[in-house]
């Protein structure tokens, strides 16, 4: 097998799981409508339960999947996931009924957690110094996935409904043959674990994980960080429409414009950053810059000067893999599946509760009887959330170079 080739695999993997998800967002408003026969008001309500459905099995099976890559290895998990990723495409595709598509959206969850075990897979082939930098190869993956895939099937919408559901099928097949091809295992018998399902749940998970000095404060932090960073997808297209009299189209972009600007931190300048400042200094660089962006962008009335600020914003996004890279110090190398696992059920909740929070800040200060009106509320929310993430940290003792 040709190793070079494995980091690629796993980047493409991740930037599929993020891609799979903004490729289908374009479509899902009229496939609702099509299968359920209601209009767009009914079509959101059951848009926003096939995206709680969705979270919510990553939040249960995170865990699960991670443990069994620490048990069975990352090659299969991954693989074997993906294969049955390109089966529930064409599941979504071929759907007569909302309630396939919800059998669907159960499914795509289970296998999008294996994110977990994509992380892990960078833990074990990186040196104790490099995992923040690796972990932010991933971040940007899913950037670059964030950006392709609302464009890719905006494109595709132009050939049916179902269009962007074959293409996702298409690209999670072709990587699963080429992982088979280029994939190595990394889990030896020395760090191999048995797999255990006390583990292997969230609850579990996060007490075993836990026990683990200094992690809870950290796996709270990064609770914490996940739901303020959510501000940008969950309101900011309400925020650009109400504040800036920004249609779709501009929306859109200025959203491409934040994905972009988080793959090149993460792609390329954490590396320098990090050579340079440290994990723990790179965590209190991204949150001060996310404070000042964030800060900025609820006070200024102009679309364009928000856009400056679009740069410094994604600079704060280093601070999720200079966190990552702290907490997998901490973890031995037969619990990093198990690590990651719960990370990404961290990340799950935070994703299910963000969008209500934000976007009711956004509902009751936009309102017409707002007691202020103030648009920009939910990033200022964002901004004490993540000084809140400062404080915490500068009480976490620092890392140990290993478990």
């Amino acid at each position: 097998m040709n190793t070079r080739l494995a980091v690629p695999f796993i980047l493409f993997s991740v930037m599929l799981d993020s891609m799979g998800i903004g490729l289908i967002m374009p479509v899902m408003p009229d496939l609702i409508q099509e299968v359920e026969g209601q209009g767009i008001a009914g079509a959101a309500v059951w848009g926003g339960l096939l995206t709680t459905i969705f979270a919510a099995m990553q939040f249960l099976f995170g865990p699960t999947v991670g443990s069994l890559s620490d048990g069975f290895g990352r090659r299969p998990i991954l693989i074997t996931s993906l294969v049955i990723m390109a089966f529930d495409y064409v599941l979504m595709a071929l759907a007569p009924t909302i309630g396939l598509l919800i059998i669907a959206r159960v499914i795509g969850g289970i296998t999008a957690a294996t994110g977990s075990t994509a992380a892990a897979y960078m833990a074990d082939i990186s040196k104790p110094e490099e995992k923040a930098a690796n972990f932010g190869l991933i971040g940007a993956a899913f950037g670059m996935g964030f950006v392709l895939g609302p464009v890719i099937g905006g494109l595709l919408a132009e050939y049916g409904t179902r269009a962007p559901f074959w293409a996702a099928a298409v690209l999670a097949a072709a990587n699963g043959l080429f992982g088979y091809f280029v994939l190595p295992e990394t889990v030896t018998d020395r760090i191999r674990r048995p797999f255990a399902w006390r583990r292997a749940n969230p609850l579990g998970a996060f007490s075993n994980i836990g026990k683990l000095p200094g992690l809870k404060r950290l796996m709270l932090i990064v609770f914490i960080y996940n739901v303020a960073f959510f501000v940008y997808p969950g309101v900011w297209a309400y925020f650009g429409a109400e504040r800036y009299g920004w249609g779709p189209g501009m929306i859109g972009l200025s959203l491409g414009f934040f994905g972009i600007g988080i793959a090149v931190m993460q792609g390329i300048m954490i590396r320098p950053i990090m050579r340079r400042l440290g994990e723990r200094k790179a965590v209190i660089l991204g949150c001060s810059a996310h404070i000042v962006a964030f800060g900025a962008i609820s006070v200024v009335s102009n679309g364009w000067v928000a856009l400056a600020f679009t740069p410094l914003a994604a600079l704060g996004s280093i601070a999720a893999p200079a966190l990552q890279g702290i907490m997998s110090r901490r973890a031995s190398d037969d619990q990093q599946g198990e690590l990651q696992g719960t990370v990404t059920s961290i990340n799950a909740v935070a994703t299910i509760l963000a969008p209500l929070l934000v976007t009711q800040t956004f509902w009751y200060f936009t309102k017409d009887d707002a007691p202020v009106y103030a648009p920009g509320a939910p990033f200022v929310l964002s901004a004490l959330l993540i000084l809140g993430c400062i404080v915490i940290f500068m009480q976490t003792p620092r890392t140990r170079q290993s478990a």
